[in-house]
Protein backbone atom coordinates (compact mmCIF):
# COMPACT_ATOMS: atom_id res chain seq x y z
CA UNK A 1 0.00 0.00 0.00
CA UNK A 2 1.07 3.56 -0.56
CA UNK A 3 2.77 4.60 2.67
CA UNK A 4 1.44 8.12 2.16
CA UNK A 5 -2.18 7.01 2.48
CA UNK A 6 -3.08 8.79 5.69
CA UNK A 7 -6.79 9.14 5.07
CA UNK A 8 -9.20 6.54 3.73
CA UNK A 9 -9.84 8.55 0.58
CA UNK A 10 -6.09 8.51 -0.17
CA UNK A 11 -6.49 4.80 -0.91
CA UNK A 12 -7.27 3.53 -4.42
CA UNK A 13 -11.02 3.14 -5.08
CA UNK A 14 -12.05 4.99 -1.90
CA UNK A 15 -13.94 8.16 -2.67
CA UNK A 16 -15.92 10.41 -0.40
CA UNK A 17 -19.00 8.17 -0.19
CA UNK A 18 -17.15 4.94 0.56
CA UNK A 19 -14.91 6.71 3.08
CA UNK A 20 -18.02 8.00 4.88
CA UNK A 21 -19.52 4.51 4.98
CA UNK A 22 -16.30 3.06 6.38
CA UNK A 23 -16.10 5.75 9.04
CA UNK A 24 -19.76 5.17 9.91
CA UNK A 25 -18.95 1.56 10.80
CA UNK A 26 -15.83 2.44 12.81
CA UNK A 27 -13.12 1.96 10.17
CA UNK A 28 -11.37 5.31 10.23
CA UNK A 29 -7.86 4.72 8.90
CA UNK A 30 -6.26 2.91 5.95
CA UNK A 31 -4.40 0.69 8.41
CA UNK A 32 -7.65 -0.32 10.11
CA UNK A 33 -9.14 -1.30 6.74
CA UNK A 34 -6.06 -3.29 5.77
CA UNK A 35 -6.00 -5.14 9.09
CA UNK A 36 -9.72 -5.92 8.92
CA UNK A 37 -9.72 -6.99 5.29
CA UNK A 38 -12.24 -6.34 2.58
CA UNK A 39 -14.74 -9.06 3.50
CA UNK A 40 -15.14 -8.04 7.14
CA UNK A 41 -15.29 -4.37 6.22
CA UNK A 42 -17.99 -5.18 3.66
CA UNK A 43 -20.03 -7.11 6.24
CA UNK A 44 -19.91 -4.06 8.51
CA UNK A 45 -20.98 -1.76 5.69
CA UNK A 46 -23.91 -4.06 4.87
CA UNK A 47 -25.26 -3.34 8.37
CA UNK A 48 -25.73 0.34 7.45
CA UNK A 49 -26.16 0.05 3.67
CA UNK A 50 -28.33 -2.84 2.51
CA UNK A 51 -27.60 -1.80 -1.07
CA UNK A 52 -23.87 -2.44 -0.78
CA UNK A 53 -22.91 -4.17 -4.02
CA UNK A 54 -20.26 -6.39 -5.56
CA UNK A 55 -18.48 -3.35 -7.00
CA UNK A 56 -18.07 -1.95 -3.49
CA UNK A 57 -16.60 -5.22 -2.28
CA UNK A 58 -14.12 -5.22 -5.15
CA UNK A 59 -13.29 -1.58 -4.45
CA UNK A 60 -12.52 -2.46 -0.84
CA UNK A 61 -10.29 -5.35 -1.88
CA UNK A 62 -8.43 -3.12 -4.31
CA UNK A 63 -7.95 -0.56 -1.55
CA UNK A 64 -6.55 -3.23 0.75
CA UNK A 65 -4.16 -4.36 -1.98
CA UNK A 66 -3.29 -0.79 -2.97
CA UNK A 67 -4.52 -1.16 -6.56
CA UNK A 68 -7.47 -0.12 -8.69
CA UNK A 69 -10.18 -2.78 -8.42
CA UNK A 70 -10.03 -3.36 -12.19
CA UNK A 71 -6.57 -4.88 -11.66
CA UNK A 72 -7.61 -7.53 -9.14
CA UNK A 73 -6.54 -11.04 -10.14
CA UNK A 74 -9.33 -13.11 -11.69
CA UNK A 75 -8.99 -15.75 -8.98
CA UNK A 76 -9.49 -13.15 -6.26
CA UNK A 77 -12.47 -11.67 -8.12
CA UNK A 78 -14.00 -15.15 -8.20
CA UNK A 79 -13.42 -15.61 -4.45
CA UNK A 80 -15.06 -12.25 -3.77
CA UNK A 81 -18.04 -13.18 -5.95
CA UNK A 82 -18.50 -16.43 -4.01
CA UNK A 83 -18.29 -14.52 -0.72
CA UNK A 84 -20.78 -11.92 -1.95
CA UNK A 85 -23.23 -14.62 -3.07
CA UNK A 86 -23.01 -16.34 0.33
CA UNK A 87 -23.82 -13.24 2.34
CA UNK A 88 -26.19 -11.53 -0.08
Amino acid sequence: MNQEAIHLNDMPNVGKVLAQKLEEVGITTPQALIEMGSEQAFIRIKTVDSGACMSMLQALEGAVQGIRWHHLEQGRKHELKQFFDRIH
